[in-house]
């Protein structure tokens, strides 16, 4: 079955960098897109960064534009969400996601991470 196992949050002061991964199984990795989302107390969860089968990626918060860097090894079959200049509002519950499409169903399915936690604070 599907596995994203997401290691790598914790705790950092602002201005820190942190590097997130996201371990894939289950499924052809490289074929298929992967996302980084995260969601903090009381907000709805955001879609931050995307990453196509191609490896083209794309920028979806402004609040992150050119501190996060999302890259993907197939080879590892892991996707990674690199942090830099991290603030306080940075802090939130990081998800990963795999976009797949299952030939039997004939649609696509999304697979989640179990989310790990990043704080940004001193």
């Amino acid at each position: 079955q599907v596995q994203l196992v997401e290691p790598g949050g914790g705790l950092v002061q602002p201005g820190g960098s942190l590097r997130l991964s996201c371990a894939a199984s289950g499924f052809t990795f490289s074929s298929n897109d992967m996302s980084w989302y995260r969601q903090a107390p009381g907000k709805e969860r955001e879609l931050v960064e995307r990453i196509a089968s191609t490896g083209d990626s794309t920028n979806y918060a402004d609040s992150v534009k050119g501190r996060f860097t999302i890259s993907r090894d197939n080879a590892k079959n892991t996707v990674y969400l690199q942090m830099n200049s991290l603030k306080p509002e940075d802090t939130a519950l990081y998800y990963c996601k795999a976009e797949t499409f299952s030939i039997l169903l004939q649609r696509r399915l999304d697979y989640w991470g179990q989310g790990t936690q990043v704080t940004v604070s001193s």
